[in-house]
């Protein structure tokens, strides 16, 4: 891991690193308290967009439950260089929304998989290097994100021992059969009247899950109405499980 910023807000202080080619950002709380626990943040892609909204979570969480957080770009995401196939799925997909023509399980393959396939391997030698640094060998939990990413994580990494996900529709047949895998406690977030994730899908993601302690949160409103409260709520959750 090598670290090539660093900056304070609010005494939060948030470092860029790499690990390998993969860049990210961590978020430490203030210095006068060891963190209770690592959140890794999750997001959709292009980390310089999604900044605001990633780095909101992560100061929230750091300064309300004194958690450390950390994020890293996903593959084919911001600077990384292009996955073709992928792109062409995702505007396959897109095509298929806008025209309400159904989306074959084989374009969700052709999205989700290829960056879970090397997404995960990624997070994990991450999470290798942050629970080397001073501090950082507290109990480490998901959050957010990509969910056949934060699903393979929880399924296949012992370090992780709860999570929060955000419901998403495109979701590839295995990852079904991964969450079934999972048993360790989390939390689901639905937008009930989400333009974008498949209402159904998700549930029926919701009740494959092995766990048992889940907790379903389905709330009003489309995709980008999430309540203010739910990061409280998740924050909440995070630390009843992690701490």
């Amino acid at each position: 891991m090598r670290f090539t910023s660093e900056q304070s807000d609010d005494d939060v202080a948030e470092h860029a690193f790499t690990v390998g080619e993969v860049p990210g950002i961590l978020w430490m709380p203030p210095a006068d308290s060891a963190p209770s626990a690592l959140v890794l943040l999750g997001h959709p892609g292009g980390l310089d967009l999604m900044y605001p909204r990633v780095a909101g979570r992560a100061r929230y969480y750091a300064s309300r439950f004194n958690f450390a957080a950390a994020t890293i770009e996903l593959p084919g995401g911001g600077d990384r260089p292009r996955l073709p196939d992928v792109e062409q799925a995702r505007s396959e997909l897109r095509r298929r929304m806008s025209d309400g023509v159904p989306v074959t399980d084989e374009i969700v393959d052709a999205l989700v998989l290829p960056l879970v396939h090397r997404a995960v391997p990624e997070w994990q030698e991450t999470l290798d290097a942050l629970r080397s640094l001073p501090g950082l060998g507290c109990p480490v939990g998901v959050e957010g994100g990509v969910i056949a990413v934060g699903v393979r994580m929880a399924a296949v990494e012992s370090r992780v021992s709860a999570a929060v996900f955000f419901a998403g529709s495109a979701v590839p047949r295995a990852t079904f059969e991964e969450a079934r895998r999972v048993t360790i406690p989390l939390q689901f977030l639905l937008q009930w009247d989400d333009e974008w994730n498949d209402r159904g899908r998700s549930l029926e993601l919701f009740g494959a899950f092995g766990s048992t302690e889940k907790t379903l949160h389905a709330n009003l409103g489309g995709h980008t109405g999430v309540p203010a409260f739910e990061l409280e709520a998740a924050g909440r959750f995070l630390a009843r499980h992690l701490t």
